[in-house]
């Protein structure tokens, strides 16, 4: 994926990963929950990989983590 903020990709991934264990989920049952496969999430939580995801999932990701979609954003820590 082409983009400009490739570092933003990878801290939001990492984030969803975070938020996601600290949740007790494994990336197969969110995956479930948000309707994606677990090779896609497996890919956006990836530090390695840049890869997108549409706001939709992004709003259904934070949801299922009852986080807030910015948390899930900000730069800061």
């Amino acid at each position: 994926m082409e983009t400009d903020f490739p570092q933003r990709y990878r801290r939001l991934g990492l984030k969803i990963a975070y938020f996601r264990k600290l949740a007790g989920l494994t990336q197969a049952q969110l995956a479930e929950r948000v309707d994606i496969s677990p090779a896609f999430l497996g890919q956006v939580e990836a530090p390695s990989i840049v890869c997108g995801i549409s706001l939709e999932t992004l709003f259904k990701i934070a949801r299922e983590l009852d986080v807030p979609p910015s948390k899930l954003l900000e730069d800061a820590d």
